[in-house]
């Protein structure tokens, strides 16, 4: 079925037709129709199944048949700045032939020039939510004007805990108007969400329930902590890796594996919430250019990243809410193209795994440790001037341990691991959660040591 065989405008098939699409994917063909027709959508979606042109194109084409004003008439609110820039470039280069103006707002830069654009006009606004609401208060748009709401990555919003800017943010749109809203996981909490901004919505799922991309091949490596970096490095050189995105739990461990890395002679470069905008836009543009071939990031990273058939995802540690694992191998296989998932496992992350695994309801293939030159940990004091040897990688499986107290109420600190990459408005301030016990205490104690998930 070709794109006009939906609906869509011959401006609109055109600039598709120049990107080289000219089929709409499952999610493209059933929501286009729908928002077309001015239906309300809940859509369950995974990332790289081009849900952003789902709703892009039929808005686009609803705005070009009204009356321009200076107000916006549909916003799109997204998690992170990195979707923003992205959902807003795919807008610009999708109505390329249309007389729409669009514009994007987020935190982390200046707002007087965001203030100076919007004084400007636009038809269409993509925004964060912290920052959106800094200009409301400066009254600095007017969203009284929205014909077309769009709630972007739902599930990311209230991991990240925007949903009170999000009901702030609902309260100063017109009570008449489309409401959209797209996730990658369908949750109760998306479901209560739903309830209250959608009316009589067209639920559409094109995917199975936090299902992993199936076009990704998923892999693990069963790999002793200290021996990581060196297996990572091995993999890169001799499997010929030109561009592979690799996932750390931290910000601290991001800087450090690039670092590393660096110095086993891999093109590599940092990429989290600590970067500045312009150090991140750096980053991905080099990355994407050939430039380095390796980008090290956090959760920052984990969604938002449209980065042309890229080929490799890493995981160098397993994220802490196994949700977001699904969300990071999310950013290779996109679009019908092929990609390949690893995950270094230690023996201590065996329960983390377990939980990624259920997750997915399946096994993820282990596969055998190819020859690398190990990793030579530092020697005690006492054995300075000795011969040390190298501890061998176990099997994850064998060592898994009973899941602790600490790990299962890991979803408690749902937001620490999934930090906003945007601080000041754009970052609520982490929830405070009273103490439970010396138990708790402990496990607190023990995320410090081992440094704080992002």
């Amino acid at each position: 079925m070709p794109f006009d065989a939906l609906g869509l405008l011959p401006q609109l098939t055109r600039a598709l037709a120049e990107r080289g699409y000219t089929e709409p994917t499952p999610i493209q063909r059933r929501v286009i129709p729908e928002i077309l027709a001015g239906r309300d959508i809940l859509a369950g979606a995974q990332t790289g199944t081009g849900k952003t042109a789902g709703f892009t194109l039929p808005i686009l084409q609803h705005l070009h048949a009204g009356p321009t004003t200076n107000d916006p008439r549909a916003l799109i609110l997204v998690p992170t700045r990195e979707l923003a820039a992205q959902v807003a470039d795919s807008i610009k280069s999708y109505g390329k032939y249309l007389r729409l103006r669009t514009l994007v707002v987020f935190g982390g830069v200046s707002i007087n020039p965001q203030l100076e654009a919007l004084r400007r006009g636009t038809d269409i606004l993509v925004a964060t939510p912290g920052r959106l609401l800094d200009i409301a208060q400066q009254r600095g748009v007017d969203l009284t004007k929205v014909e077309v709401f769009v709630l972007d990555e739902a599930d990311r919003m209230l991991d990240m805990g925007f949903i009170a800017d999000i009901r702030r943010v609902i309260k100063l749109l017109p009570p008449r108007r489309q409401n959209l809203m797209f996730s990658a996981t369908y949750s109760d909490d998306i479901r209560r969400l739903a309830q209250t901004l959608l009316h009589d919505p067209a639920e559409i799922e094109v995917a199975r329930r936090n299902a992993a991309v199936e076009t990704v091949d998923q892999r693990v490596y069963a790999v002793a902590k200290d021996q990581k970096r060196a297996l990572l490095s091995h993999l890169i050189r001799e499997g010929n890796w030109n561009q592979v995105l690799i996932f750390t739990r931290t910000k601290h461990g991001a800087n450090r594996l690039t670092k590393q890395l660096q110095q086993d002679g891999v093109e590599a470069a940092a990429i989290h919430g600590n970067k500045s905008q312009s150090a991140r836009t750096q980053a991905l543009a080099a990355f994407k250019q050939g430039k380095i071939r390796a980008l090290v990031a956090t959760e920052v990273a984990s969604r938002g990243l449209d980065i042309k058939e890229l080929p490799h995802v890493v995981n160098y540690e397993l994220p802490n809410v196994p949700e977001d694992y699904v969300h990071r191998i999310g950013r290779t296989g996109r679009a019908g193209a092929s990609g390949h998932a690893i995950s270094l496992v230690a023996p201590e992350e065996a329960g983390l795994l377990k939980d990624v695994e259920k997750l997915l309801r399946r096994p993820i293939p282990e596969a055998p440790l190819p020859s690398f030159k190990p990793a030579r940990p530092p020697l005690p004091r006492e054995q300075v001037g000795q011969t040390d040897a190298v501890p061998r990688a176990r099997d994850v499986r064998r060592e898994s341990q009973p899941p602790s107290r600490n790990r299962r109420e890991a979803p408690r600190h749902r937001h620490a691991s999934s930090r906003s990459p945007d601080r000041g408005r754009d970052a609520p301030r982490r929830p405070s959660h009273s103490s439970a016990g010396a138990t708790h205490r402990s496990g607190r104690r023990s995320q410090k040591r081992r440094g704080r998930p992002h």
